[in-house]
């Protein structure tokens, strides 16, 4: 059989998922497995990195079953990950020297407020397009270098290695033959001149992180190694790689200004692509994406950090609802929220705010308040937040986004959808391929290997429309803005 299918691996921060495609660019297998949370101590976040090593390959083996495939059919291996994720190893055994710490992690804020006390911020965000904070690798791996016995030492001496999701798998399926990463995630690790498109030391000195970890960066369309036999029964060429949203964003074809993506996960991202870099004014960042051919490209991106976890939250924190599926229905069995708001500060704010001791508020509440009320806020409150950045990213660009496209498991909610549709005035197109990360690495992959010359087009599966009046929009937004302005960390919760 003629090597035709591509194996998208997409290590999220909740589980791996593995996907099949075939030379049709549809998807004919799939595999998952959930991720164990660790969480050591209050706003502390951390994965085990061998877990999601073994569990990827799990995934990855569920997907060749369900696609009734076999590994040497594999053109290729596309890869997508949870970014700044960080992880260090022994190069040596590859070995981790410590669980992994995640994105959300909050352990290195201390570090990040004495590099502004520095008045640092104007030089970082010149040189990477972001913002100091604990969101971003730097400091997390100048914590784990500070915090595990020798390991500073050693990684002086060339002994350890440093990678986010991508570069780990990478390295553990080639069996340390490759320690690479691509434009895309070196660009959220703080220590990346997105403008001279390289490592910058005079970054590394400033986060304290000595250069002999960091991998080698290529585009993301490129040859970024062969996994050896014993992982899949055959060595497979892995060729494309990108963090997640980017991956998303390039997975839906929105290489043009007019047009952004948001992808519900966890979080909530929303990306717009760029040809230059854009200096924002408005709390967003730059970052690296990549265009057509899987070069380096430009991408204006704001980040919430709970869109999905709110939903979870409902769930296991206060038993509200039995599963994310009832929410929608709950939403629409009232007219609107009562007047509550729900402000889900509960690791900070990201973008446009970035306020990291912000907390978590639901304000408006009376004795009429009933448990359709908050379910109906915390639904509101996602769509809120993109909002904010959708009106941030306009601002920026200078111009009228024509559509945003959207992805991940809450699209699944058309209530969510349709307010949100409502709140940001452009129409909120769903395609009928929900999938866009892992699809985005399939297709980088499959671009790099001569397959998938054109990305097919999918009808939409839904359109919503935006029906409310441009008064209460400003009114809803207007509330919002209040709602937020009591949580955040400079002012007082109440009057």
């Amino acid at each position: 059989m003629q090597s035709k299918y591509i194996l998208a691996l997409d290590q999220g921060t909740t589980g791996s998922t593995a996907i099949i495609f075939d030379e049709d660019q549809k998807a004919i297998g799939k595999g998952y497995r959930e991720i164990p949370q660790i969480y050591p101590q209050p706003g502390w976040v951390e994965h085990d990195p061998e877990d999601i090593f073994h569990l990827t390959i799990e995934a990855a083996k569920e997907a060749f079953k369900t696609a009734r495939i076999q590994p040497n059919h594999l053109a290729a291996i596309g890869i997508t990950n949870q970014r700044e994720t960080t992880v260090i190893w022994d190069r040596k055994t590859s070995l981790p020297i410590a669980n992994a710490i995640v994105w959300q992690c909050r352990r290195t804020s201390p570090t990040c407020d004495a590099l502004r006390r520095k008045n640092l911020q104007r030089v970082i965000y010149n040189k990477t397009g972001l913002v100091i904070d604990p969101y971003f690798s730097a400091t997390k791996i100048a914590w784990l270098l500070d915090h595990v016995p020798n390991a500073r030492n050693r990684a002086q001496k060339g002994e350890l290695a440093f990678g986010t999701m991508d570069s780990w798998l990478i390295w553990k399926l080639t069996d340390g033959k490759s320690h690479t990463t691509d434009y895309t995630n070196a660009s959220r690790t703080l220590l990346f001149d997105i403008h001279e498109k390289k490592w910058s030391k005079d970054l590394c000195d400033i986060f304290n992180v000595p250069m002999e970890v960091i991998p080698n960066v290529l585009p993301s369309a490129s040859d970024f190694g062969i996994t050896t036999a014993h992982h899949f029964g055959a060595s497979i060429p892995i060729c494309g790689v990108a963090g997640d949203q980017q991956a998303s964003l390039f997975g839906h074809g929105a290489t043009c200004a007019e047009k952004a993506k948001c992808t519900f996960g966890t979080g909530a991202f929303v990306l717009s692509f760029t040809d230059a870099p854009v200096n924002s004014k408005n709390g967003l960042l730059c970052t690296l994406s990549c265009n057509e051919k899987g070069r380096p490209a430009y991408a204006l991106e704001g980040s919430v950090f709970m869109a999905g976890a709110v939903v979870q939250w409902l769930r296991d924190g206060l038993a509200l609802i039995r599963n994310a599926q009832e929410t929608e229905n709950i939403a629409r069995s009232i007219p609107d929220s009562g007047g509550v708001l729900f402000v889900p500060a509960f690791v900070g704010l990201g973008a446009p705010y970035w306020d990291s001791e912000a907390r978590a508020a639901i304000l408006g509440m009376t004795r009429g308040t009933q448990k359709a009320h908050i379910v109906r806020a915390a639904l509101e409150s996602i769509a809120f937040q993109v909002a904010d950045l959708i009106e941030a990213m306009e601002g920026d660009m200078g111009i009228k986004l024509k559509e945003l496209y959207v992805d991940g498991g809450a699209t699944s909610n058309g209530f969510l959808l349709q307010f949100l549709a409502d709140l940001i005035g452009i129409p909120v197109v769903r395609p009928s391929m929900t999938e866009m990360t892992s699809f985005g690495a399939a297709r980088l992959a499959a671009i790099h290997c001569g397959l998938w010359k054109t990305k097919k087009t999918t009808a939409s599966e839904t359109l919503f429309e935006p029906k409310i009046s441009n008064n209460m929009r400003a009114t809803l937004r207007k509330n919002w803005g209040i709602a937020v302005s009591r949580v955040r960390s400079h002012l007082p919760l109440s009057d």
